[in-house]
């Protein structure tokens, strides 16, 4: 299942473009060959999480391309993770941004810091689904069609999965991380809740604070499993 280390540096996949970002960077998702993959599971939502985007890079590196069984895009916003924001260019955060029944266009607020509080503001579109990533990836999930989304976040520490599905409760478990059926505070336009309006199965992953090293050698075999088909579904 794992190749050599010697072999990890690059990626050894056919990356399909499936949008692109406000300044143009292209969305790429890594689709397994052959057969319908159930899962998609995507990173680099929030720039300021480059972490998500780093694990899952290493992971799909680690193992050998053709034990691959689901889809993986690792970068959702390149132009915030190039940038540092958490937001895209437009300063939209794209997590707010999808086309939910209580989607809202008053601005969010998140904290600069764990000890500060929330009054850095960003955007939340002009209108639900109005930012090229979010259109993207909504045409991406109507062309796959998977079962079930792990999308991963930080720094919260936690496994949000409002169903406690087999796969979101054997994640938790693996990880040694809460289950939790919510994060506290209301979310409108969030991809969460738009899949929930939808009947479409996400699971959060919150990785908790720390190095990226050591969220590697938390994580790594877990999400390896999960990528080679080898999770509950």
């Amino acid at each position: 299942m794992y190749r050599d280390r010697s072999k990890r540096g690059t990626l050894e996949y056919e990356m399909q473009v499936f949008g692109e970002s406000v300044l143009g960077a292209p969305l790429e998702v890594i689709t397994p060959g052959g057969g319908d993959p159930e899962l998609l599971v995507l990173a680099g939502q929030h720039g300021d999480e480059p972490e998500t985007t780093a694990l899952l890079s290493s992971v799909v590196r680690s193992i050998e391309p053709h034990v691959l069984k689901a889809s993986v895009v690792l970068a959702l916003n390149p132009d915030g993770l190039a940038r540092g924001t958490r937001a895209n260019a437009r300063g939209i955060d794209l997590n707010r941004n999808f086309p939910t029944e209580n989607w809202s266009s008053e601005d969010v607020c998140y904290r600069w810091s764990d000890d500060s509080p929330r009054d850095v503001v960003l955007g939340t579109g002009a209108s639900p689904g109005s930012e090229p990533e979010t259109t993207a990836l909504l045409s991406l999930i109507d062309q796959i069609k998977p079962s079930a989304v792990v999308t991963l976040h930080a720094p919260l520490a936690c496994v949000d999965d409002p169903d406690a599905s087999p796969l979101g409760s054997w994640l938790a478990e693996e990880c040694n991380l809460p289950l939790v059926s919510d994060i506290g505070y209301p979310t409108p336009g969030s991809f969460g809740t738009w899949a929930g309006e939808k009947g479409l199965s996400v699971i959060t992953f919150e990785l908790p604070h720390a190095s990226i090293e050591e969220h590697k050698k938390q994580y790594a075999e877990t999400f390896a499993k999960l990528l080679c088909g080898q999770a509950p579904q």
